[in-house]
């Protein structure tokens, strides 16, 4: 099957699974409205298409920190049990209705601690969240898998006390660890005690790297502090010259690092020029482990369907390609071996067979 004759109604219809989604960044519109009203926060625009439109606007400013700055608004309405009961629930559903059979849902606990919520609290309350959205799309026929990453925000000071929570959550859902936030200037190897504890505990976990920084963030973190995947990576294109790669990117490639990219939110920050042009094609074609991403579905206008056809439509992605994708995100996911190769042969390939 060629690019041309995928058409959305057959991307719709594909297993999916997505390994960077960040929670805070993929609220209903409607929501956000309805939770801010109840809370007394003042909105943009209190029209949900309007506050749509106005999220992806104002995320299209090619910066990573103006980016980050529009999570205030959801950030916001998810600091009470009721609203991140919530926020957590539709999360699920929102992925069962796009095809998706497996996420991987990020958040940092401690954004969400300014109502009174301890961080165990609030870890605790959005695992109920997801766990009830799990059983409602099991119910109707659309089960999809759900693990939680726990984020530090790379910035602050309490790094080490979400690792902390991470491994105290480890049998409760929470399957692994990254660190978020404005990436230069805060360097991943600062928090080296953190990562150094989860190693300790056997827990697995990312590091956003080469967004916003360059190839030395990307060394730091795997080297330093020993990340399993990388979140964005898209400057490992800065060691490779006419398909020559470096030290770091044969590193990368031939120790399968994961490499979870994310085309329309590097569109939005300036670490991509454009679909046709974004890195994980030519990645994809030098043997990469690349996996495709939402990011943040609010802010960036999206979900895992629109990315898949974005790459069919714009940089002559096959069926192929997306099923690539799909496996290679399932191969480094954070789950037990057993239930990542059940997914593969009794969901996602079964899933691709169906659909073509």
């Amino acid at each position: 099957m060629t690019a041309t004759r995928v058409d959305a109604d057959v991307i719709r219809r594909l297993p999916k699974a997505v390994l960077h989604d960040h929670l805070d960044g993929g609220l209903r519109p409607a929501t956000v409205v309805e939770l801010a009203a109840e809370v007394g926060h003042t909105l943009p625009t209190t029209d949900p298409d309007e506050l749509a439109a106005w999220y992806f606007e104002a995320a299209n400013s090619g910066d990573l920190v103006r980016y980050i700055a529009t999570f205030e608004h959801t950030l916001a309405v998810m600091q009470t049990r009721e609203g991140l009961l919530r926020t957590a629930e539709e999360y699920v559903l929102d992925l069962a209705a796009d095809g998706v059979v497996y996420g991987e849902v990020r958040y940092a606990p401690e954004l969400n601690t300014n109502g009174g919520l301890t961080v165990p609290e609030v870890v605790e309350t959005v695992q109920e969240g997801l766990a009830a959205g799990m059983a409602k799309a099991a119910a109707a026929g659309t089960p999809v898998r759900v693990g939680t990453l726990l984020c530090g925000m790379r910035m602050f000071d309490r790094v080490r006390e979400a690792a902390d929570a991470a491994v105290a959550f480890r049998d409760a859902g929470v399957v692994g660890f990254d660190i978020a936030g404005a990436e230069a200037g805060f360097p991943a190897a600062d928090h080296r005690d953190a990562f150094e504890h989860l190693r300790r505990e056997n827990v697995p976990f990312t590091i956003h790297a080469g967004e916003a920084d360059g190839l030395s963030s990307i060394h730091q973190a795997l080297q330093i502090c020993g990340a399993q995947r990388i979140g964005h990576g898209v400057r490992i294109t800065d060691d490779i010259v006419d398909g020559k790669l470096g030290r770091l990117a044969s590193w990368v490639r031939d120790r399968r690092v994961a490499l979870e990219m994310c085309p329309t939110s590097n569109l939005q920050t300036g670490a991509a020029t454009s679909i046709a042009e974004h890195p994980i094609t030519a990645l994809r074609d030098l043997g990469f482990r690349v996996t495709l991403n939402t990011d943040n579905r609010l802010v960036s206008g999206t979900t895992m369907t629109r990315e898949m056809s974005l790459l069919v439509e714009e940089a002559g992605w096959t069926v192929e390609d997306l099923r690539t994708v799909t496996l290679n995100a399932l191969k480094s996911a954070f789950i037990p071996f057993d239930e990542r190769n059940a997914l593969i042969e009794d969901v996602v390939l079964p899933g691709y067979a169906a659909a073509l």
